[in-house]
């Protein structure tokens, strides 16, 4: 597996790699699909679509991290078509993608309702608060399409004294829908807490 290389840092730290590993499994993307990334930051989940998917559009609101994700690409392998386009979703969200990462939780059921109108096959979220996760899988649930609901929580070890300690990063909740199933297949045991070129204005 190659390498993820995250040379340029967006002051809001990439979705950690073992995320990515559980969002990536999630996502089950083929040379055929058209990923769609609402959020890029520092391109992380961007570059690994970008090694799967035939065709990647990443949006990102703010012009600073978009230009990060354009040189974290370029600092990168990968074989799909690459657009990014500055626009604040739903704004920019092409309606013939296949599949959907939310990054963040900003404009989630415009974007959630864009997606979902549009036909998208796979919506993939990851949220960091607690509160918000509550009320994404409530919205997800009231759409008919939450299919899974996660919460990872990953500890790395570091050297303490000659021997290994651990540090905890923060958890995140990961919500999957998939429209096309019909009916939520979601267990009530698992509920959720309360190349580049560049396009946009």
């Amino acid at each position: 597996m190659r390498a993820t290389r995250l040379p340029n840092d967006a002051k809001a730290g990439p979705t950690k790699p073992e995320v990515r590993a559980v969002v990536q499994r999630k996502l089950a993307l083929d040379p055929t699909d058209h990923f769609v990334e609402v959020g890029s930051c520092t391109g992380a989940v961007t570059v690994e679509a970008a090694r799967h998917a035939g065709r990647v559009t990443a949006l990102e609101r703010k012009r600073p991290r978009l230009d990060v994700t354009r040189e974290n690409l370029a600092a990168n392998e990968y074989d799909a078509d690459v657009d990014l386009v500055h626009a604040e979703a739903p704004e920019g969200i092409p309606p013939d993608g296949d599949v959907l990462f939310l990054g963040g939780s900003r404009n989630y059921e415009p974007v959630l309702d864009v997606a979902l109108d549009a036909g998208y096959d796979r919506i993939v979220m990851n949220v960091a608060r607690l509160e918000v996760a509550g009320e994404a899988a409530r919205a997800f649930r009231e759409r008919g399409v939450l299919d899974e609901t996660l919460c990872l929580q990953v500890a790395t070890g570091y050297d303490l004294a000659g021997a290994t300690s651990f540090d905890a990063n923060n958890p995140v909740y990961m919500l999957v829908a998939k429209p096309g199933d019909g009916d939520s297949g979601e267990q009530d045991t698992t509920e959720a807490p309360g190349g580049a070129t560049e396009a946009g204005a």
